[in-house]
């Protein structure tokens, strides 16, 4: 499929037809498609919750590990609502992002007692969920269920952008237009739209990578509209570096590990060793008691929460 010719203010949605991508994209991943625990149907629509939110900006190698604990641990989301919301900070480790394990703490709370313990297979109770977006949603609704929605992650929408929209990069916020490009390329049969979303989202993380992509190796490089392009440097608003060292996440990080290897009430003192900047290390500490990861009891000692 090469790059449309489009009249003025025209979106590459509304002229692509993804059929010619489909069968490509899906053959691909039915051969290179990796082994990953949630993947298999034993995991159930739990199983896919728990890895989704680890999953955010969040390597695959990293989360492995955890997951298998988590899942070991709490197997339905009744077993993590019965838990203080602390063990579930305490189980997340160094994936990092710690608010996301007290937001499945609170999805389990929701599902045992609004679902009966069971994730929900509709998209809008998925989305009343609280800590669940969009994204979140639509991805067990789709891997889980089998349904039929757009699943927008980082890699999705790079493999969209570079494919149809012939551009290196999505802009840096998910747009109106990409969210019409994902409709208009997703296949109508919902057993086929559930396997295009995954196999999508496996080819911009092993093959359309954002750096060093490998176009030999791509099923459809023959129709991507930026190579067929001669692969144009990105020309947008400067892609978004994360940095960590010497930040108020790395101090946080730390305050974190001391209270996660603590099974009783850590007093200040402890916290004050870990890092040697004094206001930026109460700055981090004041920000995790705002957000719920830290529980400050009286005469001066702190703990993981546990309501």
């Amino acid at each position: 499929m090469t790059a449309p010719t489009k009249p003025p203010h025209s979106s590459p949605a509304d002229d692509v037809s993804g059929a010619d991508l489909h069968a490509l994209v899906i053959d691909w991943f039915d051969d290179h498609a990796r082994d990953l625990p949630w993947r298999h149907p034993e995991a159930g629509a739990w199983g896919v919750m728990v890895s989704e939110f680890m999953l955010q900006q969040t390597p695959v190698s990293r989360v492995l590990p955890v997951y298998e604990q988590w899942l070991a641990r709490w197997p339905r989301p009744a077993d993590l609502a019965a838990d203080a919301p602390g063990e579930a900070v305490r189980a997340w480790g160094r994936l990092g992002y710690p608010r996301r394990a007290l937001r499945l703490h609170g999805a389990a709370v929701a599902i045992t007692e609004r679902h009966g313990g069971d994730v929900p297979s509709d998209h809008g109770q998925l989305l009343a969920l609280p800590g669940i977006g969009e994204y979140t949603a639509a991805a067990v609704a789709s891997f889980a269920y089998g349904q039929r929605h757009a699943v927008l992650d980082t890699n999705v929408r790079r493999v969209f952008a570079r494919a149809v929209t012939g551009v290196q990069y999505p802009p840096n916020a998910t747009t109106a237009a990409e969210r019409r490009l994902a409709r208009a390329l997703l296949p109508e049969d919902e057993g086929t739209a559930a396997r295009w979303a995954a196999a999508s989202m496996e080819l911009g993380a092993l093959v359309c990578t954002a750096k060093n992509e490998t176009c030999v190796r791509c099923p459809i490089a023959g129709q991507c509209a930026w190579r067929l392009a001669g692969k144009p440097e990105h020309d947008g608003p400067p892609r978004r570096g994360q940095t960590y060292a010497g930040t108020d996440r790395q101090v946080r990080g730390k305050l974190l590990a001391v209270l996660r290897e603590a099974h009783a009430p850590v007093p200040q003192e402890a916290l004050d060793r870990v890092w040697h900047e004094p206001v930026q290390r109460a700055r981090a500490l004041d920000g995790l008691v705002a957000d719920g990861l830290v529980e400050p009891l009286p005469g001066g000692t702190y703990r993981l929460p546990l309501t």
